[in-house]
């Protein structure tokens, strides 16, 4: 067998999210994490973005498993819609793998019952001692330091070299236990020798260190001992490490706290279960307490939907919140460092939370935190690993040129440095001692739209792009083709074009244009349902756009007259076409024209008449 190794960038680069990368050594392919991102503003209807799944319809049976860092939907999202189809082995730390199952069970795909039992026999718990031997390579795991517990690097032990991938990740001495780098097992993994290191990217360019959780949480029990009245936290439900933080402030200032949202129960009630959260009892509280409740004893944890809180604040401020509405004196807490994508959203939430007569405190905006590393941190672990290339990942282009710039500073070769996109995948050659680019592998989107994973493309994505600039134009006519006329007047409407009653004209202009679309259709010697539509599409569009510069989606709804007998007339038609055929003459039937018998109605079937048994009812029928 040929060394064959491969690094494959799968999903994860040149964007925030959805991080999925792969190792091949030979014939095995190791898969890293399996994460989805949530949509932009352009992506109109998509609920959630995964990676592309065509990798597993063309290399599926080759995966040896699925290894996952950590319980973030950016890591662990797309499990769900994986599993579906393919029967690939997932490893995971203890707290990761019950989230995972959550995230399978919210994503309410669906399967079937025995699907279910295989997709729990799938999972396999694995910690940070965990070494698993495979036919051409072993896999090994060390903590690391993130928001959420039991987060775990992964070292693919490959004949050529020792591959490191991260996943999200920093330093911080003073985090507690579950939450802390193991520096001992990087230094042990240095000493072997780092082929390739694959590094957290998305918080490359803060130059400031980021703040310990001990501050953090000094902080966050600051803001609860000044406010005054409730206190509406919103913030990420599988962050545990500041869900901790929430109830230690909470608890601090006499505070109870209510859980809104399915996920934020379901992910605390998991961890508490499993002793990745301390929560004292009485803390908790339950949604029909809340009125009895003093506004200046309250903390509300609102997570939102799929972890974003902030169409639910919005909601709260707007007075639609299924539960919750901010009133005067409310505190919203925003305990996330929110990405670029969503700064604009939080402005807006902020503002709507003011008129609502709420006021707001942001966590990023007071002190500098994450839970990625900063530039300091990746130099620290570059310089520690010294791998003999690097490949940055988990995050926007410009970040992963920042690690690039950061790894020359400690003297790398600039060479040794590669920038990817997803799609890309990294060859070595074992001849030579380096890698090189080799064969893209697929690396597109799959969009999920509802229950539809990828069934939506970029045609129903421009349609809807159209649809949300300049509206649809419906037109509906009924004509007579054999009389070659219009039955009735066509009639038209429009959606999110034009204000009907402001523009009767534009209106009805545009009925004499598909009067003239459509006699000229019927001048054609052949008539042609498909053209007909194109030519009233066209003519309408161009008619349009010449009164209005504005491209609506134009949809022509034609209906026939006599459909039934054009049918009948075409069928005749072709049976001439095809010739007079010599029909078998069919000998006559002779009939039976014997009447047939029939048992009289008032006799047996002896032929007597019945026997009335009752002799009173019988008397009394005769007086009748």
């Amino acid at each position: 067998m040929s060394d064959k190794l491969k690094i494959m960038v799968l999903s994860g680069v040149r964007e925030q999210g959805k991080n999925m990368f792969a190792v091949q050594v030979n014939d095995e392919i190791f898969v890293l994490d399996a994460g989805l991102k949530y949509p932009d503003s352009s992506l109109f209807g998509i609920d959630v973005v995964i990676p592309d799944m065509e990798f597993f319809k063309q290399y599926g049976d080759q995966v040896a498993g699925i290894f996952l860092t950590h319980g973030h939907a950016d890591s662990i999202g797309a499990l769900p819609y994986i599993l579906r189809d393919w029967d690939i082995p997932v490893f995971g730390s203890k707290l990761t793998i019950e989230l995972a199952k959550i995230d399978v069970e919210l994503a309410k795909i669906d399967v079937q019952r025995e699907n279910k039992r295989r997709n729990n026999q799938l999972f396999n718990v694995i910690d940070a001692d965990t070494e698993i031997d495979f036919k051409n390579a072993s896999v090994s795991f060390f903590h690391t330091t993130h928001s959420v517990p039991d987060s775990l690097g992964i070292v693919i032990h490959a004949p050529q070299g020792q591959i490191v991938y991260t996943g999200d990740f920093k330093f911080d001495p003073s985090a507690r236990p579950a939450y802390r780098t193991d520096m001992t097992r990087l230094a042990e993994i240095a000493k072997n020798g780092v082929l390739a290191l694959l590094p957290d990217s998305s918080n490359a360019e803060a130059v400031l260190p980021n703040a310990s959780e001990n501050e953090v949480g000094n902080y966050i029990t600051n803001v609860f001992r000044n406010a005054k009245g409730r206190i509406i936290v919103a913030g990420k439900a599988s962050n545990l490490n500041r869900v901790q933080q929430v109830f230690n402030a909470a608890a601090a200032t006499s505070r109870r706290v209510l859980l809104t949202g399915r996920d934020v129960a379901k992910i605390v009630h998991t961890a508490m279960k499993m002793g990745y959260l301390e929560v004292p009892d009485g803390l908790l509280m339950k949604a029909k307490e809340l009125k009895d409740v003093p506004d200046e004893k309250t903390v509300i944890l609102e997570t939102g939907r799929m972890g974003e809180p902030l169409q639910s604040l919005q909601k709260m401020a707007n007075n639609r919140h299924r539960t919750i509405t901010i009133h005067e004196g409310d505190l919203v807490f925003i305990a996330t460092t929110p990405s670029h994508a969503v700064e604009t959203t939080v402005a807006i939430t902020s503002d709507m939370v003011y008129r609502a007569g709420g006021t707001v405190i942001e966590l990023g905006r007071n002190m500098h935190t994450s839970g990625h590393a900063t530039g300091r941190d990746l130099q620290t672990l570059i310089d520690l690993l010294k791998p003999r290339i690097l490949v940055p990942v988990i995050g926007d282009y410009r970040l992963l040129e920042a690690v690039k710039d950061l790894a020359v500073e400690t003297g790398m070769d600039p060479d040794d440095v590669y920038i990817t996109q997803n799609g890309d995948c990294l060859e070595y050659d074992t001849k030579r001692g380096q890698f090189f680019r080799g064969d893209a592998v697929p690396g597109e989107d799959t969009m999920i739209d509802g229950s539809g994973v990828g069934d939506v493309g970029n045609i129903v994505l421009r349609d809807r792009e159209v649809l949300s600039d300049d509206g649809i134009f419906i037109a509906v006519v009924t004509i007579d083709r054999k009389k070659k006329k219009i039955v009735s007047e066509p009639q038209v409407t429009s959606r999110g074009f034009v204000y009907i009653k402001a523009n009767q004209k534009l209106m009805n202009d545009s009925i004499q244009v598909i009067k003239d679309a459509i006699q000229a259709n019927f001048e054609h010697k052949k008539f042609d349902w498909t053209e007909l539509k194109q030519d009233m599409r066209s003519s309408l569009g161009k008619f349009l756009y010449k009164q209005t510069n504005r491209r609506p989606v134009v949809l022509p709804v034609v209906m026939e007259v006599n459909q039934n007998r054009h049918r009948a007339m075409q069928k005749k038609a072709e049976d001439a076409a095809e010739g007079n055929k010599e029909k078998p003459v069919k000998k006559p039937v002779k009939k039976n024209n014997r009447k047939k018998q029939t048992r009289p109605a008032n006799k047996s079937a002896k032929g007597k008449k019945p026997v009335n048994k009752n002799k009173k009812d019988s008397k009394a029928d005769d007086k009748r």
